[in-house]
C-alpha cells in the first residue's frame, strides 16, 4: 500500500505545511499564539494551522482513512479510538512545540499510515533543514531518497538518550543508579522527529521512552525498525498504536543494545 507515488504524495503535503502553517511564525510568535497544554507542554498557533492543512490534503488523498491528529485528540480524546478497527492517518502537526516556541530546533512533521492499530508507513520531516526520512512495513527505511541501515555509535560506553521528565521521582533515581553508569547519557532532544533518525544515524545508540503517544511514535518507530534497528516494548512486544494507555518502549540501533537495555530495566523492575 505504500506505494513510491504514495510517498511522493504525502512528502508534498508535508512540505507545504511546513512552508504555509510552520515557517512563517518561527522565532516570531507572539504570547497570544502560546497557550498551555498541560505543565511543560505548549501549543502554538502554528501546530493548529498545520493540522488543519494536513487533515485537509491528506483526507482528500485517501478519503477512506481518518485522520488522527494530536490537536483533535486533546479536544476529544475519542478520537483515539479509531486507531482500534479502521484505517487512519496519525498526525503530529508540529513535533517539538516547546523547541519550536522557544524558537530554536529541532521540529517536524510526523505522520503515519495505520490499519487497526498496525503502522503501514511513516514519514518524518524536519522543516528547518528539509531531511526527509520515510519507511514503508516490509520495504526498508530511507532518508532523502537513499536507503538506510541503522548503525551503532560505536563508543565504547553505548550513548543513551534517556527522557527523566516523565518519570516519578523513585524511577528517576533508579534510573540515574543502576542505568546511567553503563551509558554515556545524553540529553533528548524533545523531538521524535529528531530522536528516531539519530538512532538510526549512529548519533544515539539507545533511547527510553516513557509517554508512547500514537502521533509522537508510529512514524519514528517503524522507520527504525525498518532500518534494521529495533524498536518495542520494554518486555519485547511490539509498538501498537492502538495501545494508546500503555507506556514505556525503547529505541535502539540494534537488537543486541536493545537487549542489553530491556535486562537491565527488567532487574530494576523486579527490585
Amino acid at each position: 500500500m505504500i506505494t513510491p507515488a504514495l510517498t511522493k504524495a504525502v512528502e508534498a503535503i508535508m512540505r507545504e505545511s511546513s512552508e504555509q502553517a510552520i515557517l512563517p511564525h518561527y522565532q516570531s510568535l507572539t504570547t497570544a499564539q502560546i497557550d498551555a497544554k498541560a505543565p511543560d507542554d505548549v501549543v502554538t498557533v502554528a501546530d493548529r494551522k498545520s493540522e488543519e492543512l494536513l487533515t485537509d490534503r491528506l483526507s482528500k488523498l485517501l478519503p477512506e482513512a481518518a485522520v488522527v491528529g494530536e490537536e483533535a485528540t486533546f479536544a476529544d480524546g475519542g478520537v483515539l479510538d479509531q486507531l482500534k478497527d479502521r484505517l487512519c492517518w496519525i498526525v503530529d502537526p508540529l513535533d517539538g512545540t516547546n523547541n519550536f516556541a522557544a524558537g530554536k530546533p529541532p521540529f517536524g512533521v510526523l505522520v503515519a499510515l495505520v490499519d487497526k492499530g498496525e503502522t503501514l508507513g511513516g514519514w518524518i520531516l524536519d522543516c528547518l533543514t528539509g531531511r526527509f526520512c520515510h519507511a514503508g512495513l516490509g520495504s526498508g527505511a530511507w532518508i532523502d531518497g537513499e536507503r538506510v541501515a541503522a548503525k551503532p555509535s560505536g563508543e565504547t560506553k553505548p550513548v543513551a538518550a534517556i527522557s527523566l521528565i516523565f518519570l516519578e521521582e523513585t524511577r528517576r533515581a533508579q534510573i540515574c543508579e543502576h542505568i546511567a553508569p553503563h551509558y554515556r547519557l545524553v540529553d533528548i532532544p524533545r523531538c521524535a522527529a529528531e530522536q528516531y533518525p539519530r538512532l538510526v544515524l549512529g548519533t544515539n545508540d539507545v533511547s527510553v521512552f516513557e509517554r508512547t503517544l500514537p502521533w509522537d511514535h508510529a512514524a519514528g518507530a517503524l522507520f527504525l525498525n525498518e532500518a534494521g534497528g529495533h524498536c518495542a516494548r520494554p518486555d519485547g512486544s511490539a509498538y501498537r498504536v492502538d495501545e494508546f494507555e500503555r507506556r514505556g518502549m525503547i529505541g535502539a540501533s540494534s537488537a543486541a543494545l536493545f537487549d542489553d537495555l530491556a535486562e537491565r530495566l527488567a532487574v530494576l523492575g523486579s527490585q
